[in-house]
């Protein structure tokens, strides 16, 4: 990959004879900026997607919207999700909804089944179609209306990149993430939402800023915080049963504040502390450059940098990796998978 910002994070083989090569690039920042880790090119500049939405639930709490709607944390961490659909996740929805006084008919985000499926065969066997409700986005956008809401902004228009909530939107990632909004490249996510492309750098920055507020004036740091309780407080909300997200938080114990996104995309914030008496807050982004659609390289290639990192007893997530295993149809061991990088550890200036 000539000229490319990605270099070799993980490899499978075949009866001991190398299949496939994945790239990607990898940045470790502590909350002042300073990058103190790295892979490939840390300034690679990828979409975010839903690894974006602890950014984009910003807004509403800076404009009090926490107080003015009495949110609980656990509809706090489904507007910052990217859930997997369950009746649980919609009875949540549910009811941030009627606290909000919108409904389904005010979701731009579209439909899928859910990614959880058992409740997407259940669904098909009673022979009903999944609403917007069950999109993994349905909380983010939940979030987006009753901002607009609240401000008396127009609803049915969103998520134009022109309109008031995205402006917002925009700056409040900018400023977590230490840029300015006019540098950041804007497109359309798969839910229709505008979405962000950043240097892996920054966006690593904003995790650690959302683990330790390090410089934010006093409401970004009130509203990082509570994103961030929110979060590890309910992390079934952010994702669900077998998903890496989810996983992660409920065996970092609050260390770990994590959030992946589509095409190969993940974000996760390590408390101060996590890595032993004095580390300081972190936070890592990275991104698998051909997009990873079963999400197992992404998965594998995280579990691999906490290793790395320090935090020995990742064997808890080996079912996300480092080594994977393959299977053939017929359950036969045929292949393996491991990480092929080693991050760079030298500080440098950021």
């Amino acid at each position: 990959m000539t000229n490319s910002p990605y270099e070799p994070v993980y490899q499978y083989s075949r009866g001991g004879h190398p299949e496939s090569l994945h790239y990607g690039a990898v940045a470790v920042v502590d909350s002042g900026g300073l990058l103190v880790a790295w892979h490939g090119d840390p300034e690679a500049d990828p979409f975010l997607r839903s690894s974006a939405k602890p950014f984009q639930a910003l807004p509403l709490l800076l404009a009090g919207g926490l107080e003015h709607y009495g949110l609980s944390d656990q509809e706090l961490a489904l507007i910052c999700a990217s859930h997997s659909g369950t009746d649980e996740h919609v009875a949540v929805l549910a009811g941030l909804h009627a606290r909000l006084g919108i409904g389904e008919a005010n979701l731009q985000c579209g439909v899928h089944p859910p990614f959880h499926k058992p409740t997407a065969d259940s669904l098909r066997a009673a022979g009903l179609a999944p609403t917007p409700a069950r999109h993994n986005c349905s909380g983010k956008h939940s979030g987006m209306l009753a901002l607009a809401a609240l401000k008396g902004w127009p609803l049915d228009s969103y998520l134009e990149p022109d309109h008031p909530t995205q402006v917002a939107i925009l700056e409040a990632t900018a400023r977590l993430c230490g840029m300015d909004k006019v540098d950041i490249a804007v497109g359309t996510d798969g839910c229709s939402a505008p979405n962000f492309a950043l240097p892996l750098h920054n966006s690593a920055w904003g995790f650690a800023r959302l683990m330790d507020q390090y410089d934010l004036p006093e409401d970004y740091a009130v509203a990082a915080r509570q994103v961030r309780d929110a979060m590890l407080a309910y992390p079934g909300m952010v994702a669900g049963p077998e998903r890496l997200d989810t996983a992660l938080m409920q065996w970092g114990g609050g260390r770990i504040l994590s959030k992946g996104g589509a095409e190969g995309y993940q974000a996760f914030g390590l408390a101060a502390g996590a890595l032993g008496p004095g580390s300081p807050a972190l936070g890592v982004a990275l991104k698998i450059a051909d997009g990873d659609a079963r999400k197992a390289v992404r998965d594998a290639v995280a579990v691999e940098v906490l290793r790395q990192l320090g935090l020995d007893d990742v064997d808890n997530l080996s079912n996300f990796g480092p080594q994977l295993t393959v299977h053939n149809w017929r359950g036969l061991e045929v292949g393996r998978g491991e990480p092929v990088f080693q991050l760079e550890l030298e500080r440098r200036g950021g």
